[in-house]
């Protein structure tokens, strides 16, 4: 690829950028007290690296290589010669990966690369500063949390990309990396609820329980509350506020999860349903004020991030994708589809709202007809949550989500109703 020789202010821009930040880099070790490279050294490299990409046209294209190899093998010769001590008597090798990074973004910026030269470097010096923080960070991790992580890491960034994105089936809805995109989204959504366990969980109150429950799963946060409430009648009132919160946090949910998969059509999906969930937000507060505060410890919030319930989530995801696919094929009207919905919503808001919004935004659903069929869910799945604690809990946690339930239910039916 041939480039443009640089006018005589260009090239003055692209030297100064490379030396300052050649600069930042090495004023960042120089405060570490590098024994290799400091305030000098990076600088110099930065301009060398800039240098012979500049000169390269003239006087050869393997110039940049061989000031890289150079450079590569005065490193080596003075780290294993002991020219460098570190502090703490440890001998790594991060200063000299710095200075052929260095010398790379130098030639990046005389080849043009301005903006992206400029993120490396940055991130570089931070990487940098931040080393005591990283492994800090890193000896506080258990075996659970690295799991957990790897986990996250093998589903989005392996499997993922190596998935087909094509449709199959006989109504052509099913892409099976766009079926494990939700995947990857649910683990998510656990993952970043379980860091957030980690970092307020042992101090968690009602508030804070009911946030996660609803990030992870509403209908899971009922079973678990009331399975505690039975034996323990008193904490009935603080029980009921954090399924709500969890149940109102199904509402915000649902909005981020259609503004992922119909970005284009969220001024005709998001009203309704936020409507909604603003009524469960004044419940939250009614029900807030007149709770009897009881300490509830939140409890197994690092099963969030487990593969398992995930690919459960995702059959189920492409199941209803197929269902409302049927369903728009064999048959006229659409009653199908909203029996598909309410069906589909007893346990599970999250693939009905999936797989509608991915219809409307390819064109094949309305989006009057998609959020419908998400309230209906919801509204369904307010029914079965209802009726999981009054049949786990006992009926002091069960009056208590049949009033907060039938009001949002009647909320719920009106705006079906009435919404244009």
């Amino acid at each position: 690829m041939q480039f443009a020789a640089p006018s005589t202010s260009e090239l003055f821009l692209r030297l100064s950028i490379a030396l300052g930040l050649g600069l930042l880099v090495g004023l960042e070790r120089e405060r570490s007290a590098s024994g290799l490279a400091g305030f000098r050294t990076f600088p110099l490299v930065t301009l060398l690296g800039s240098l012979s990409a500049l000169l390269a046209p003239q006087l050869g294209t393997w110039l940049p290589a061989a000031g890289f190899l150079a450079l590569g093998l005065v490193i080596a010769i003075g780290h294993f010669t002991g020219s460098r001590a570190a502090p703490d008597g440890h001998t790594g090798i991060t200063t000299e990966v710095a200075l052929l990074l260095m010398f790379l973004v130098g030639a990046g910026l005389a080849l043009g690369y301005l903006a992206s030269c400029v993120v490396v470097a940055a991130c570089t010096a931070v990487l940098l500063h931040a080393k005591q923080r990283m492994h800090s960070f890193a000896q506080r991790l258990s075996e659970e949390d690295v799991l957990v992580l790897f986990r996250f890491v093998l589903i989005a960034l392996v499997v993922l990309p190596v998935l087909p994105d094509r449709a199959f089936g006989p109504f052509e809805v099913l892409n099976p990396k766009e079926i494990w995109w939700m995947v990857v989204l649910i683990v998510g959504i656990g993952l970043a609820s379980y860091v957030a366990y980690r970092l307020f969980g042992q101090k968690a109150g009602t508030l804070l329980a009911g946030l996660l429950g609803g990030l992870i799963s509403s209908t899971a946060t009922t079973a678990s509350y009331a399975r505690r409430t039975r034996g323990a009648p008193a904490i009935a009132s603080t029980a009921a506020l954090v399924v709500l919160i969890a149940t109102t946090v199904v509402y915000a949910r649902v909005g981020v999860l259609l503004a992922v998969v119909a970005p284009g059509q969220l001024r005709e999906l998001l009203p309704p349903v936020l409507a909604l969930g603003g009524f469960f937000v004044v419940l939250c507060v009614v029900f807030w004020l007149r709770r009897e505060p009881v300490a509830v410890p939140m409890e197994h919030a690092e099963q969030a991030a487990e593969l398992r319930p995930a690919l459960i989530f995702g059959l189920i995801y492409a199941a209803v994708l197929f269902a409302v696919a049927a369903a728009r094929h064999y048959f006229t009207g659409t009653g199908a589809l909203y029996g598909v919905a309410a069906i589909s919503g007893l346990t599970d808001v999250d693939a009905i709202t999936l797989s509608t919004g991915r219809l409307v935004d390819a064109g094949q659903l309305e989006p009057g007809t998609a959020w419908r069929l998400i309230v209906l869910a919801t509204l369904t799945n307010l029914g079965f949550k209802g009726a999981l604690g009054f049949v786990l809990g006992g009926r002091a946690l069960g009056r208590r989500l049949a009033l907060s339930f039938g009001l949002g239910a009647l909320a719920g039916c009106a705006l079906l109703a009435l919404w244009p």
